[in-house]
């Protein structure tokens, strides 16, 4: 992990600002954030709320991996940040946000959709969707 990067599963309220903050750096000329946020349907039926579990250590490890990458194939990234809420989260809350700078922008983007996509493969955190008729338990693949 490099010095500035953050990986980190919360339980608190997630804020698009403090990640900003926390991959702004001089020699950037692109910030991207990426929030991925609680909806109020699944394949047209009403959510009521998520819940999210992760196994912190692995899932922390899996996040610094993406990072690892990340700046493998983009070497203008200056910072990476990838914060995963758990817990009971409402509709319209963000459950993840990834933040990524960059020398220009175009790298930047492109490092985001990486992490992002990446994330929702290989780190392990699962979420359960409460309807009006019941719950479900899933991975993140498809979410």
């Amino acid at each position: 992990m490099e010095t500035g990067d953050l990986f980190r599963i919360v339980e608190e309220p997630l804020s698009p600002d403090a990640i900003a903050g926390a991959v702004g750096k001089p020699a950037a000329g692109g910030i991207v954030i990426f929030s991925g946020v609680v909806r109020n349907e699944k394949d047209g039926r009403p959510v009521k709320y998520l819940e999210y579990e992760a196994h912190a250590p692995m899932a922390e490890a899996k996040m610094c991996e993406i990072g690892v990458e990340v700046r493998r194939r983009w070497p203008s990234v200056k910072a990476v940040a990838i914060l995963h809420r758990i817990g009971r989260l409402e509709i319209g809350e963000s459950s993840v946000l990834i933040a990524v700078s960059a020398a220009h922008r175009r790298e930047a983007f492109e490092a985001c959709h990486y992490a992002i996509d990446t994330l929702k493969q290989t780190v392990p955190v699962w979420k359960k969707e409460h309807f009006e008729d019941g719950e479900v338990w899933v991975g993140l693949q498809g979410g």
